[in-house]
């Protein structure tokens, strides 16, 4: 087998490792077969726009990667795998400029944390991903994947429909197997989104799990870095690069034999086909042996006005993190190059970033630290841990995406995982299992088993095969 012979649109972490093993193929095969899909469908033919900038180092290291095999020395599962990360995260040497025309030249000196730790693991960083424009942070409007600099994301299962979240980007180099994994960032919704959208396996991970450190954020009380993959077995392999677990280890088909499952009313407004859809998954999980138990509606909270409490305080410190040079300081720097440059960075306005602006945080830090204390107690000790201990239940599920935002101000870890597609119009659905702080592990467990019973995910050539036709 040759890189010819290998599909990068569905070929995996293990898949790829054994094909290396084997000497059929080799790092540096694999990021130039990449770099040809990117060039092929995003730079032209269908022009999805998922890439925001290559690494110039990525065949170089990939070469190194490949001299360290031959010597018999390999890292671990993530050696010589090609990874993509949402453009708000660090490189060094490379612009992070989160979407933004005001930072397209704002270059930092070193690697976000996370970065560090996958080229410690052996993957190859080989581009970063575009975004909706400060992690959607910028606008009250503005449609998820567009940003001024990067400009439009399209979604590959079906270009007339959002690909939802700020990590779009992200979602849709993965669904296109532009490298074999991605990583996004989530502050609420924006990994789980484009996973649901897109049709892939999500982790939004508990706060600080893994490393924030060289991520351009929203809201540090939120924000969070995990796995955009297209099989829970790469999300575990991805999630253990990135934290120095073992998550692949733990993966077994037995993890919903027995398990009691918390499953609150499904949304109102679900898409006659998607409810269709939700109650297969649940189906599949009764077959599996979970027990599930109907449980009331969780809590919800405004968390607007504590994202933008931090939202200016956290730009602010980042900014000055920057090497000396840099070309923006502060939000107000932004706010000002933009002001000065409406045409080509305003389409959608920045209310957002005004509204931060404003704050006054000394005189609005005590209501901040109450509303944050409200989210925190709702979403977390009234919400996901009353739930879970009130029925003595491992899990929440959820459908689609529609429980991102008590996770997310709770800081708890959801994985969303694949559940088929609309029989109206092919379009993505997925089932969301919700848990406690660190309960990754039990989660990613819970997803393999049920991926493993349903096998319901489908490449984007067999599902939208009209989007790549002329490429």
């Amino acid at each position: 087998m040759t890189i010819e012979d290998i599909d990068l649109e569905t070929a995996g972490v293990l898949d790829l490792q054994q094909a290396m093993a084997a000497g059929t193929t080799t790092a540096s095969a694999l990021v130039r077969g990449y770099l040809e899909r990117i060039e092929r469908f995003d730079r032209r033919g269908p022009a999805v726009n998922a890439i925001r900038c290559l690494v110039p180092d990525a065949l170089e290291r990939a070469h190194a990667l490949d001299d360290e095999r031959a010597r018999g020395d390999v890292r671990g599962p993530m050696h010589g795998i090609a990874v993509i990360v949402k453009d708000n995260i660090d490189v060094a040497g490379v612009p992070t400029t989160a979407g933004a025309l005001s930072l397209e030249r704002s270059v930092p000196d070193r690697d976000a944390a996370l970065v560090t730790r996958l080229r410690e693991a052996g993957a190859v960083v080989i581009a970063k991903a575009n975004l909706t424009e400060f992690a959607n942070f910028m606008a009250d409007d503005m449609p998820s994947g567009y940003s001024s600099l990067g400009g439009q994301v399209l979604n590959p299962y079906d270009a007339s429909i959002t690909p939802c979240g700020s990590s779009s980007g992200s979602g849709a180099a993965a669904a296109l197997g532009f490298a074999t994994v991605t990583v996004g960032t989530e502050t609420d919704g924006s990994i789980l989104c484009p996973a649901d959208a897109q049709s892939l396996v999500g982790v939004k991970t508990t706060v600080g799990l893994v490393s924030g450190q060289g991520i351009l954020p929203i809201a540090t009380s939120q924000d969070c870095a995990g796995p955009m993959t297209r099989s829970v077995y790469d999300a575990a392999a991805l999630l253990g690069a990135l934290t120095g677990t073992d998550y692949v280890g733990t993966l077994t088909g037995t993890a919903l034999d027995g398990t009691r499952l918390a499953v609150p009313p499904a949304p109102e407004g679900l898409h006659v086909d998607e409810r269709a859809l939700y109650d297969a998954a649940l189906a599949v999980l009764r077959d599996r042996g979970a027990q599930l138990i109907d449980v009331p509606e969780l809590p919800e909270t405004d968390e607007l006005e504590v994202l933008h409490y931090e939202f200016g305080r956290d730009l602010d410190a980042y900014l000055a993190g920057l090497p000396e040079g840099a070309p923006m300081r502060s939000l107000q720097d932004i706010v000002t190059w933009n002001e000065a440059h409406p045409q080509a960075a305003l389409k959608f306005g920045q209310a957002r970033l005004l509204k931060a602006l404003e704050i006054d945080h000394d005189e609005r830090r005590r209501a901040y630290e109450a509303l944050r204390a409200r989210d925190l107690a709702m979403a977390g000790e009234h919400g996901v841990d009353a739930v879970l201990a009130a029925y003595d239940a491992t899990a929440i599920v959820v459908a689609s995406w529609r429980g991102a935002g008590i996770g997310a101000r709770a800081g708890y870890p959801t994985v969303l995982v694949p559940a088929g597609y609309r029989a109206s119009d092919r379009r993505p659905f997925g089932l969301g299992f919700l848990a406690t702080a660190r309960e990754e592990a039990a989660l990613l467990g819970l997803a393999y088993d049920y991926e493993q019973a349903s096998r319901l995910r489908r490449p984007v050539s067999e599902v939208n095969p009209s989007l790549l036709r002329g490429a």
